[in-house]
């Protein structure tokens, strides 16, 4: 029987901890993010300034604790379970990404107090678990509600707005801000939906220059000699080709005897067009916005009819739209 050296489960040049050793690198490891991030923590916080090592060597400015523990390499894996708790928190709160981080660093530091002192690990998650429910019920018991109370409402969520910008780049313009962020919430009407609340960014200005405008705005052109405005609009939105006036058959050969034939698979399907938008127009709208092109025959069908016609609507902007006004975006129009 042959005897040999058992084969290795990792790769070469790989290192194996165990025991005291692996758990003293995972102390070192999520407290050294902590304390990273820590200095960038409050309204006092200072800024970091990081480069990329990648081709251009990009340079970032942010107090931001996701933005930071997503720019740096992290192997150990602690410091890891770390940077996800950064990201979960900025996909699902939208702010307090540095918080959690040196929280859950702080209770790992004095975590490792108690390791040293040969208390296991198990006893003192318990511990932590009876502390998390101790302090739930505490903020249960400090908690108030004025949702009844519409100003006081407004005044509470004031506060929660100014605090949650006193550590942004917004900080000089706290109050305009606090106070668009929480009209915009307001009219929600009570729904959780924020993608009801549009952002348009334009280059130019300054921010004190930013305001929250009534209604829903879809950043597009009108077609040319259409109505500007409407009132008591009555709003088609949809999903579909208007461009069928001209020619596009892929793969496939059309032979013709002549120019006059030519014309006549043009007239055909400017005819189709024509029939299309007809059927757009029996449904009694005056406003007709389109995700797709709308080519020049259409439109111009469109303007003598009077229709406002908007084209190329983005999927995001048609999908909102859709949303606002309880309508759905439809690609037929026989019914």
């Amino acid at each position: 029987m042959e005897t040999g050296a058992p084969n290795a489960l990792l790769k070469e040049q790989a290192t194996e901890e165990k025991g005291e050793t692996a758990r003293l690198s995972s102390f070192i490891g999520a407290m050294a993010i902590a304390d990273l991030v820590k200095t960038t923590l409050g309204p006092k916080g200072m800024d970091k300034i990081l480069q990329s090592q990648s081709r251009g060597q990009a340079v970032t400015v942010t107090n931001d604790g996701a933005t930071i523990l997503k720019s740096i390499y992290v192997d150990n894996p602690a410091a890891k379970v770390l940077v996800d708790i950064s990201k979960v928190q900025d996909d699902q709160v939208g702010d307090g990404t540095t918080s959690v981080v040196v929280l859950a660093g702080e209770l790992l530091r004095e975590a490792e107090k108690l390791v040293n002192m040969r208390i296991h690990p198990q006893t003192i998650i318990q511990g932590y678990r009876e502390a998390l429910n101790c302090a739930l019920k505490a903020l249960q018991d400090l908690s108030v509600n004025n949702v009844d109370n519409p100003e006081q409402y407004k005044q509470d969520m004031l506060r929660i707005a100014r605090t949650t910008l006193s550590s942004k780049i917004l900080t000089n313009d706290k109050e305009h801000f606090s106070n668009l962020a929480v009209d915009a919430v307001l009219r929600l009407k009570g729904s959780t939906n924020l993608d009801s609340i549009q952002m348009i960014k334009k280059t130019g200005g300054t921010l004190s220059e930013s305001y929250l405008d009534e209604g829903f705005i879809l950043d597009k052109k009108i077609g040319v000699g259409q109505p500007k405005r409407i009132e008591n609009a009555k709003i088609l939105v949809a999903n579909t080709p208007m461009d069928t006036d001209k020619i596009k058959i892929y793969g496939a050969r059309v032979r013709t005897e002549g120019m006059s034939q030519v014309a006549a698979i043009e007239q055909a399907e400017k005819d189709k067009m024509r029939k299309k938008v007809q059927k757009i127009i029996d449904h009694g709208i005056n406003c007709f916005i389109n995700r797709q092109l709308i080519y020049n025959f259409p439109e111009q069908l469109f303007t003598d009819a009077g229709v406002m016609a908007i084209e190329h609507a983005d999927f995001d902007g048609v999908e909102r739209l859709a949303l606002v006004t309880g309508g759905e975006i439809v690609s037929t129009f026989h019914n």
